[in-house]
């Protein structure tokens, strides 16, 4: 027996749309989110309409198109996402809320709500995400585009965009301005400490990378379902074409997908008062949050104390260690947030139990920042199909900014309290670099990227001067710097770095 205030979860759902289906609509956000919810609530297997009118919270992720004030949704959008799809299933929650922009988000907010609902404040809670790029793409420039716009006001509870987090103005001039490049940064630090060559790295990512691509394979959910080799990975090619140092397109995050998720929570009295089955119940073990130094700050850009910290808390709050997982849910937009928790806890990429279920952000698909809702529904799936067992979902938000989990399993268990707010004191603590916002002289890179995607192909540089050894970046499009950026490996190369107006330039020495 479990207290009755413990927080279970009982219904999860997914929908995904493919620009190939014969059916294809072009599904906006709210539409996309909606078919996920409604799967949620049919999954419980309980009266449909009794759940939606006991649901007291519905939390939405926050869309691509709505996650910056600079621009407008390109089709239109509902002033209240949360509340047009509440709307939708018959819903009409004491609160809604929009979290801020975070892969991380999915998980952050079922512990949120597992929470309140086990301190009595709340009894029932939706999570809800969706991603609607592949429509967006579909109806760029063309005249007959739908209008998605919607106003249902009501209350909101909108926490913000919390870009801020992930980037500033001086590593925005300086190319920090999408997320292939800030971790193609990362990954290159952790090749520099590997001491790997450009190939060898190329060819470790495509082999933690290809597992990934046959689960997608076989999930009616992904948006590529398409198995890739070690060797197609790897391989630069026009369709493999570069975006930004060291990644080929195919080990970047899918996110023109149309994809939506959910996941509803209650507590247990609720669960048995509504109907719900116990077979259908799946239990929080083990979950932490916790937040990186922001990038610049960090000792060393090449591992990651936030997923460290948070995957082994969580462990400890299920009273599990890593050899007992029975199923894995990895964050995956880019190799490095799967790298640093396999070099971590000693995971390998061909690891038999898997380091995904849907198959990863590049062929299953990265609905922004909802993709691991997607983890947390299949991890639930499979923790009714294995009682007893633990899956474990990390979730990542930012450049490797956030870092949430979640240990999962049929198991009862009452709800604990983490530590992540203790432990967030170990990362404030840490030591930070130097910073040199405007430098002159003599450096060294310390890591790099190149950016493919812009008009004139450019590097991007986090380097070290010779004077003080502080860090600084730059970018460059001389010609031998860059030679040596595409063709060569430039790590610890000796560059020459100038202050301009519009940013810190680097040249060869």
């Amino acid at each position: 027996m479990v207290d009755p205030r413990t927080p279970v979860l009982v219904g999860v759902g997914q929908f995904t749309e493919r620009i190939d289906d014969p059916d294809y609509r072009g599904m906006s956000a709210v539409e996309l989110a909606t078919e996920a919810v409604r799967a949620a609530l049919a999954d419980t297997g309980a009266d449909v309409a009794a759940v939606a009118k006991a649901i007291q919270v519905f939390a939405g992720l926050r869309q691509f198109e709505i996650c910056t004030p600079y621009a407008s949704a390109p089709l239109g959008a509902s002033d209240n996402y949360i509340r047009s799809v509440a709307r939708r299933v018959g819903a009409d929650p004491a609160r809604a809320v929009l979290e801020s922009i975070g892969g991380n988000g999915s998980q952050k907010l079922v512990t949120e709500f597992a929470g309140e609902i086990a301190a009595g404040d709340i009894e029932v809670a939706l999570i809800l995400g969706s991603e609607n790029g592949s429509t967006l793409k579909t109806f760029a420039g063309q005249d007959n585009k739908p209008d998605h716009s919607e106003t249902v006001g009501g209350q909101l509870d909108d926490r913000g965009y919390g870009f801020e987090q992930y980037m500033s103005e001086y590593t925005a001039k300086h190319g920090l301005t999408g997320a292939p490049v800030q971790y193609g940064l990362l990954d290159n630090a952790r090749r520099a400490r590997l001491g790997l060559s450009v190939e060898e790295y190329r060819i470790q990512m495509a082999e933690l990378f290809a597992p990934l691509s046959k689960v997608a394979a076989k999930n009616p959910f992904s948006s590529s379902p398409v198995e890739r080799s070690v060797k197609e990975l790897a391989t630069v090619t026009a369709e493999n074409r570069m975006i930004c140092d060291p990644y080929p397109r195919y080990l970047v995050a899918r996110d023109t997908v149309n994809q939506g998720a959910a996941a509803l929570l209650m507590s247990v009295d609720a669960a048995r008062k509504l109907g719900v089955a116990e077979e259908k119940w799946v239990y929080l073990h083990g979950h932490a949050d916790q937040r990186e130094q922001d990038l610049l700050d960090r000792e060393d850009v090449s591992i990651s104390y936030s997923s460290k910290q948070a995957v082994a808390e969580a462990l400890r709050g299920a009273g599990i260690t890593i050899d007992d997982v029975a199923t894995f849910d990895l964050y995956s937009c880019f190799p490095f947030p799967v790298f640093v928790v396999c070099d971590d806890f000693g995971l390998a990429a061909d690891d038999p139990r898997g380091l995904t279920l849907t198959g990863g952000l590049p062929y299953f698909g990265g609905p922004g920042n909802s993709y691991s809702l997607h983890g947390i529904a299949e991890t639930v799936a499979a923790m009714r199909d294995k009682p007893g067992a633990f899956g474990l979902v990390g979730a990542n938000g930012g450049v490797m900014s956030k870092y949430s989990v979640g240990v999962y399993s049929t198991t009862p268990v009452g709800w604990t309290a983490d530590r992540s707010k203790e432990l967030q004191a170990d990362i404030a603590a840490l030591p930070k670099v130097a910073v040199t916002r405007n430098a002159n002289g003599a450096g060294v890179i310390e890591t790099y990227s190149v950016r493919y995607d812009w008009p004139e192909r450019t590097g991007v540089i986090i380097g070290r001067l010779d004077a003080d050894d502080s860090r600084f970046m730059a970018l460059t499009t001389d010609p031998a710097l860059l030679a040596l950026m595409t063709d060569g490996d430039p790590l610890g190369a000796a560059i020459a770095v100038k202050s301009t107006d519009s940013g810190n330039r680097a040249t060869l020495r």
